[in-house]
């Protein structure tokens, strides 16, 4: 089956009955892109890149015509434009993907409440239990791709399929705008001439070590022992990619998997040696990581940095602390105490960031506040932060030495990208 086949849009169903295909992977096609691209009608059809200006700044989506010319997502812009000078980049538009991500996920929640979101523009679907409201899984997905462009006039691609492992491949084979049907007895056939690269935890090294056992295919690591495989690869990886290659995969639909930590980091737009511009950023970071904690009513126990040095070594450091928090200013002054003890002088750093693991349920986690009351006034400010950013906008209220710092930038701080 040629990739020119799989793009034509029309669904495509391998030979057999896709009554056991219960399993939907349904990814939006360059979603970014393709949101930017609502309100740019007159860009469809054109070489597209949505990402940062700045000289560090990555793509982070492109249209499938800029796609052609080997523009891909996380790509440094500065490679991109090279590769594609007649490219048109547009800044990313903030609010605008979660916006069209939730308008997506309700399509799904409206077909079945098995939905399993990965990220913004892809999730799971076991629509077992709606194919008799609605029909076959064939049906079911042409229903959803229908609505997903007609309510958020973005396209998507899907997999059907009796697992999640095919079901995603399926879906990948089929993009831009198309549909793959892999029906239970025709997954082998499906599965075995693909490249060993497109089995689920297949990187570059393990592709390697593949490649020089002889195997290229799916089929050539089915028909290895798997003992075979175990020696070369370790007894998990190894029992793992076996089942793959003959399709097996027991894994469910799960309805939510909860966050494991909320973080954020930053990539300064030149390598900075100061280590009061480090703080500045860790503040913000520690100010932003903290507000997301709020805002999805979690607290979090371990708080850990990141520091990118120039020439790319990356290191992190964790703490736990005693009681869990979401407050900024706790955050922030054990990131600080992180980044002091690591004694770095004058040390050029590219990336720094901040993270909070261990997370559980606000409501359901005692918290021990600080003597004399300072932690609960802490919190207190930064829930009254939290009002105002809701009426006025993200960044109406900033500490000093942030709010200082952009105006001195004059709105456009040289430091960050």
């Amino acid at each position: 089956m040629s990739r020119r086949q799989l793009q034509r849009g029309a669904p495509i169903t391998l030979p057999g009955d896709d009554s056991g295909c219960h399993i939907l992977h349904v990814d939006m096609d360059a979603f970014y892109a393709s949101v930017e691209l609502r309100t740019r009608p007159d860009l469809v059809g054109k070489p597209v890149i949505v990402g940062g200006l700045g000289g560090r700044a990555v793509v982070l989506s492109a249209t499938y015509e800029a796609r052609a010319f080997g523009v891909h997502s996380a790509m440094p812009m500065s490679r991109a434009r090279r590769l594609c000078p007649q490219a048109v980049v547009i800044p990313p538009t903030s609010g605008a993907y979660s916006a069209a991500s939730r308008g997506v996920m309700e399509v799904f929640r409206s077909i079945t409440p098995l939905v399993e979101p990965l990220s913004l523009d892809e999730a799971f679907l076991d629509v077992r239990g709606a194919q008799r409201r609605l029909g076959s899984p064939l049906v079911i997905a042409e229903l959803i791709r229908a609505r997903v462009v007609d309510e958020q006039r973005i396209t998507c691609s899907i997999g059907v399929a009796p697992s999640k492992f095919v079901a995603k491949l399926a879906s990948s084979r089929s993009k831009p705008d198309g549909l793959l049907v892999v029906p239970r007895d025709a997954v082998i056939e499906f599965l075995h001439p693909l490249p060993v690269g497109a089995l689920w935890g297949v990187g570059e090294r393990t592709e390697e070590v593949l490649t020089r056992l002889g195997l290229r295919t799916i089929g050539d690591i089915a028909h290895t022992p798997r003992s075979t495989l175990e020696r070369a690869l370790g007894p998990a990886a190894g029992s793992h990619l076996a089942a793959l290659a003959w399709g097996r995969d027991e894994r469910r639909v799960v309805l939510h998997e909860p966050d494991k930590s909320i973080g954020a980091e930053e990539t300064f737009a030149r390598d900075v040696d100061n280590p009061d511009v480090v703080r500045r950023e860790l503040l913000r970071l520690s100010e932003r990581t903290a507000a997301r904690l709020r805002a999805t009513g979690q607290v979090g126990r371990t708080v850990s940095i990141k520091v990118r040095f120039a020439d790319f070594t990356t290191i992190t450091r964790a703490k736990t602390l005693h009681d869990a928090t979401d407050v900024a200013r706790v955050v922030y002054d054990t990131a600080t105490a992180l980044y002091d003890a690591l004694g770095l002088q004058r040390a050029r750093i590219r990336l720094v960031g901040v993270r909070v693991e261990g997370l559980s349920d606000a409501d359901r986690t005692p918290q021990q506040l600080t003597i004399g009351g300072a932690g609960e006034q802490w919190r207190s400010a930064e829930l009254a932060v939290d009002r105002a950013a809701a009426r006025f906008g993200a960044g109406a209220v900033q500490p000093a030495t942030l709010v200082d710092r952009d105006r001195r930038a004059s709105g456009n701080n040289p430091d960050r990208v």
